[in-house]
C-alpha cells in the first residue's frame, strides 16, 4: 500500500510541476503574441432601411468607465460571479475543484466555475457550442485577455458588453431601459435585480417574471453579505425596497422590434461569407429592410386589437414583393412576455390560403373564372373504398353550379377539394414548390384546405410571387453587412426567376378581389365583404380557418402582408377571435398605402375581358340581374352552352 501511495504522491508532484511550468509558457507565449481588441470585437451595430441605427450589442452604444458605474453594481456581480475575480489570473482552480466534485456526486451539472473573464472571452470571441475545441479556445482566449489587460479595463469591458435582456447589452443601456437612470446612480436594490439577469435573462429579467428575478436578487445579496460588502439590514432594506421599473425609454420604443432584431441575428448565423471569429472584424455594421413606421403600425394595430389578458398569440409578416425584402415581422404579442419568434419559428395549419396555389395550376390546366363545379354536399370516395367529406363553414351549400370567382368568394371547401381531385395532387404541389413552400407537402384530398403547417414567411413568400406576376423571390432580413472598416462581407441577391406565367397571375390576382366584392352576395356573402367600405384601396385577399387558425394574407404590387392569430396550445379559436387578424391586416394594408396612387395590375396583350354573371360565371345577358367584368385567356372566354365540370365528369363516366 505505501508502494502505490509514494507513487501517487510522485505522480502528483511531478504533474504539478509541469502543470505549473505549462501555465507560466502559456501565460509567456500569451505575453508576446498580438493584443487582442477587446473593445470591438464581436460588436453588432443593427440598422433599418433608412440607415438609423436600432439595435448595437457587446460594443454598447453607451460605453462608460469602470468608475462611472454605481460600486453596489461592481460588488454585486463581483459577489455573484466571481468572488476572486481580482486575485486569480483568469482561472478560480478551486471554484473548479468545488463545482466538479458537486456536479459528480448530485451526477448533474448544477455548478458552473467560468470566471468572469472567462465569461468575457465567450461573449467577445465564441459560440455557445458545448464542445471540447469551443472551451479549449475559451481557455486560450482567457489567457490572452489576461496576459494584456489589468483587472479593472477586464471588469469594465464585461459590464459593457453583457446581456441583461431585452435586447440590453451593458450596464448603461441596461441601468436606463429598467431605471431611466445612468448606471452611476443604482442603489443596491437597482443594481442587485440587475445583476440577477444575465444568469438568464429570459427568466430573471424582472419585467417577464418579477418573483423569479426577487429570488434572484437575494441569493445575490446573501453573497454580499457572506462577502463582506453589505450589511445584513442593508441587504434587508434593498430587497424590501419597491422597484420603480419604467421599461424601454429608447428611440423606437417599440416592443415587437426586438422579434425582428432576433430574426436578423438568426439569418446572420446562416450567411456562410461572414466570418465565424467576429474578432477577425472588430465587429460588424448589418444593414436591414426593417420599415421604423410599418413596424410602429403594426405594433399599433396588435395593441388596439387584442384583449389584454387573453393567451391568443399572432404573427404577421409585412414583405415587399418585388424583391423579398422583409419590412416588418411580429412574432408574438409581447416580446417581455415571450421571445418565442412565430414569425420565423412557427408552422401552422394554414387553412383556406392554400387555395390559390391550386387555384392558379387550374387555370394552368384549362381552367378559367368562369369554371364550375356544383356547390353541394360530396363524399369522395377513393380506390381503397375509403371516403372523405369536406364541409363548408357553417354547412352552407347553393346546391347549383358556381363559378371559380365564386367558390374563391366564399371559399367553397367542395369546389376546391372537386378540383383537386380534378387535377390530381400533383397540380398543387408542383405551383407550391415553384413559388418557394418548401414544407413536406402530402398527396391528400384535404390538402388544398390547408391541413397542412407551414411557416407564415414561407406563405407570404409564396403569395410574393402572385404579387410581382410570376416571380420566385427569396425573403430576407439582412440587406448588406459590412465590417468595422466598412468592408462589405455580405450584399442580398434580390434576383427573381420567373415561375409562373404573367398573364394567369393577373387573372388570378383578379379573382382574389372577390372575397371582399358585395357583387358576389347571393345564397352566401364573400369572407372577407366586411372589410368592402373599409378598403380604399384595390387588393388581392385570403382568408384561411380551421379551428384553431386564422389567417389572411393579402397584397397588392407593392406589399404582401399575411396575419395568423392562434393559441399556441392549439386551443380552439371563439368566433369573435376571427376578426383580430382581418382587422390587423386592412389596416396595416391601408397604413401602407396611404397617399399612394392605386396602381393595379395592367391586363396582358393576351387577356380579354367579358360581362358574366359573377355566380354562375355564364355570359351576362339582358336578363342578368348582376353583371361583372371577369378576365380569361384569348379564346378561352365562356359561352352559355359551357357545361359544367361535374357533368363532364359525369359523361365521361358514362361512355
Amino acid at each position: 500500500m505505501k508502494k502505490y501511495l509514494k507513487r501517487f504522491i510522485k505522480f502528483t508532484f511531478f504533474s504539478g510541476i509541469l502543470a505549473f511550468f505549462l501555465v507560466i509558457g502559456a501565460y509567456t507565449y500569451a505575453r508576446i503574441c498580438p493584443k487582442l481588441e477587446i473593445n470591438g470585437a464581436n460588436s453588432l451595430a443593427i440598422f433599418d432601411d433608412s440607415g438609423e441605427m436600432f439595435f448595437q450589442g457587446s460594443g454598447s452604444k453607451k460605453w462608460i468607465e469602470l468608475k462611472d458605474i454605481s460600486p453596489n453594481l461592481i460588488h454585486a456581480t463581483i459577489a455573484a460571479e466571481d468572488k476572486y475575480f481580482y486575485k486569480h489570473k483568469g482561472f478560480d482552480l478551486l471554484r473548479i475543484l468545488k463545482a466538479t466534485y458537486i456536479n459528480i456526486t448530485s451526477n448533474s451539472v448544477e455548478q458552473g466555475a467560468s470566471t468572469i473573464t472567462q465569461q468575457y472571452a465567450k461573449n467577445l470571441f465564441l459560440d455557445f457550442d458545448k464542445t471540447w475545441k469551443r472551451k479549449i479556445e475559451e481557455m486560450w482566449y482567457t489567457i490572452k485577455i489576461e496576459a494584456h489587460y489589468d483587472k479593472d479595463t477586464i471588469l469594465e469591458g464585461y459590464l459593457n458588453t453583457i446581456n441583461y435582456g431585452h435586447g440590453m447589452y451593458g450596464i448603461e443601456n441596461a441601468a436606463r431601459f429598467y431605471f431611466n437612470k445612468s448606471a452611476k446612480d443604482l442603489d443596491l436594490a437597482e443594481a442587485s435585480i440587475l445583476t440577477g439577469i444575465p444568469k438568464s435573462p429570459s427568466n430573471y429579467s424582472p419585467l417577464v417574471d418579477l418573483d423569479a428575478a426577487k429570488k434572484r436578487q437575494k441569493i445575490i445579496l446573501d453573497l454580499m453579505v457572506k462577502n463582506g460588502v453589505i450589511t445584513e439590514q442593508e441587504k434587508n432594506d434593498a430587497y424590501q425596497e419597491e422597484l420603480n421599473l419604467v421599461g424601454d425609454k429608447g428611440q423606437s420604443n417599440l416592443n415587437t422590434v426586438r422579434y425582428y432584431q432576433d430574426a436578423v441575428l438568426k439569418e446572420l448565423e446562416e450567411i456562410s461569407s461572414i466570418p465565424n471569429s467576429y474578432s477577425k472584424t472588430k465587429g460588424l455594421k448589418i444593414y436591414t429592410n426593417l420599415n421604423m413606421d410599418v413596424q410602429r403600425n403594426l405594433e399599433k394595430s396588435i395593441q388596439e386589437e387584442f384583449p389584454g389578458e387573453s393567451k391568443l398569440q399572432v404573427s404577421t409578416v409585412m414583405m415587399n414583393p418585388n424583391n423579398g425584402k422583409i419590412m416588418a415581422i411580429v412574432g408574438g404579442r409581447d416580446y417581455q412576455k415571450s421571445q418565442y419568434n412565430r414569425a420565423t419559428d412557427a408552422i401552422r395549419q394554414v387553412g383556406s390560403t392554400m387555395k390559390p396555389y391550386l387555384y392558379y395550376a387550374a387555370l394552368e390546366n384549362g381552367f378559367t373564372s368562369s369554371s364550375a363545379f356544383t356547390s353541394e354536399k360530396t363524399t369522395f370516395t377513393f380506390a381503397n373504398n375509403s371516403t372523405y367529406s369536406p364541409k363548408n363553414y357553417n354547412d352552407l351549400y347553393g346546391g347549383k353550379a358556381i363559378s371559380m370567382a365564386t367558390a374563391i368568394a366564399y371559399s367553397d371547401n367542395i369546389y376546391a377539394v372537386k378540383t383537386h381531385m380534378f387535377l390530381g395532387s400533383d397540380a398543387l404541389i408542383d405551383v407550391a414548390k415553384r413559388v418557394g413552400i418548401t414544407a413536406k407537402l402530402d398527396s391528400v384530398a384535404s390538402l388544398p384546405l390547408g391541413t397542412k403547417e407551414i411557416n407564415i414567411i414561407e406563405m407570404a413568400g409564396g403569395y410574393s410571387a402572385f404579387a410581382n406576376e410570376g416571380y420566385l423571390i427569396k425573403p430576407h432580413f439582412i440587406e448588406r453587412v459590412e465590417d468595422h472598416d466598412g468592408k462589405v462581407l455580405y450584399q442580398a441577391n434580390s434576383s427573381k426567376k420567373r415561375v409562373l406565367d404573367k398573364s394567369l397571375t393577373f387573372i388570378l390576382n383578379n379573382l382574389l378581389t372577390a372575397t371582399y366584392d358585395t357583387d358576389y352576395v347571393d345564397y352566401n356573402y364573400p369572407t372577407a365583404v366586411s372589410l368592402a367600405p373599409k378598403l380604399t384601396h384595390k387588393y388581392a385577399l385570403k382568408s384561411g380557418t380551421t379551428e384553431s387558425d386564422n389567417w389572411y394574407i393579402g397584397y397588392n404590387k407593392n406589399v404582401v402582408t399575411a396575419v395568423w392569430v392562434g393559441y399556441d396550445d392549439n386551443k380552439t379559436l371563439s368566433s369573435k377571435e376571427y376578426k383580430y387578424a382581418q382587422n390587423i391586416w386592412y389596416k396595416n394594408m391601408e397604413f401602407f398605402n396611404e397617399g399612394k396612387n392605386d396602381e393595379w395590375y395592367q391586363v396582358p396583350d393576351n387577356v380579354s375581358s367579358v360581362l358574366v354573371d359573377p355566380i354562375s360565371g355564364k355570359p351576362a345577358t339582358d336578363n342578368s340581374s348582376k353583371k361583372k367584368l371577369m378576365y380569361f385567356i384569348k379564346g378561352t372566354e365562356p359561352t352559355l352552352a359551357d357545361t359544367v365540370f361535374d357533368e363532364k365528369l359525369e359523361n365521361s363516366k358514362k361512355s
